[in-house]
């Protein structure tokens, strides 16, 4: 049997392939159990510095939900609810890893793929990718959880949109609406991700995940305590500073050691 997700890892970089090519990456049962599984163990691991996720083949990052699974999975409301808290643990596991995370989109990114791709924190497309979620034609709509990363990545006025008209649009349009960071051309797609994860990987592993948290929290709109603010300044305690500043003024590459 084929596996649902591949992982792959060269040094502190996590490949996570979703490996479904036949059905262009649908998103199973067994991939949202993998993807929640992974991402949960590789909360612990302090080694790893960018997780880079991405579809089987060249042909989609993932065209949504697999709806042959449907009469097994989503029958009615109940099978519904059970089905969710599978998919809904998976995005609270990306969308809160503490890993920088991208995604490498080739192909199609519709329905659960966007809305996958929409918590990571960078998105890099190829011209040809297409976007969008046209699941008002299949009678469903995107829970709170699934919807939240989209609003919170696009606004109000592009979620609405997307989910309303059900539309499927290009990469120079999900560039405009603010969907994507990057378009690149078809080939260009994996070794441009893989640059950047070797951009962000070579950074200070504390500072990435420092500076998510920030991100994070400044979303939320109570005002900052002083513990928080204070927060900004254990860098210059850690030993990856030293390393820094001293590898600027000798001229040479910082080798940061997550301390």
């Amino acid at each position: 049997m084929t596996e649902a997700l591949i992982v792959e890892r060269d040094a502190h970089i996590v490949t996570l392939t979703l490996n479904s090519p036949q059905k262009m990456n649908a998103m199973n049962e067994a991939m949202w159990q993998g993807l929640g599984d992974i991402f949960c163990d590789l909360e612990n691991d302090d080694s790893v510095r960018c997780v880079l996720l991405r579809g089987a083949g060249d042909k989609a990052f993932s065209a949504g939900a697999d709806i042959e699974e449907f009469p097994r999975t989503r029958l009615d409301k109940a099978h519904a609810r059970a089905f969710a808290a599978v998919t809904h643990r998976a995005m609270k596991a990306v969308s809160e890893s503490r890993h920088p995370t991208l995604a490498a989109i080739q192909g199609a990114c519709v329905g659960g793929g966007l809305e996958l791709a929409s918590i990571c924190d960078i998105r890099i497309c190829g011209t040809s990718s297409r976007f969008g979620a046209p699941i008002n034609r299949l009678g469903l709509v995107m829970s709170h959880g699934e919807l939240g990363g989209l609003l919170a990545l696009a606004g109000r006025a592009v979620a609405l949109e997307i989910v309303l008209e059900g539309r499927v649009f290009g990469a120079a349009e999900a560039l405009q609406k603010g969907l994507v960071n990057r378009v690149v051309e078809d080939a260009q797609v994996l070794p441009e991700s893989q640059a950047t994860a070797r951009r962000i990987a070579h950074g200070a592993p504390l500072v990435a995940r420092w500076h998510k948290r920030f991100v994070r929290r400044l979303e939320a709109a109570a005002p900052l305590s002083d513990a928080e603010l204070d927060e900004a300044f254990d860098c210059f305690d850690t030993e990856d500073f030293r390393i820094g500043y001293r590898a600027f003024l000798d001229k040479t590459r910082p080798a940061f050691v997550g301390r």
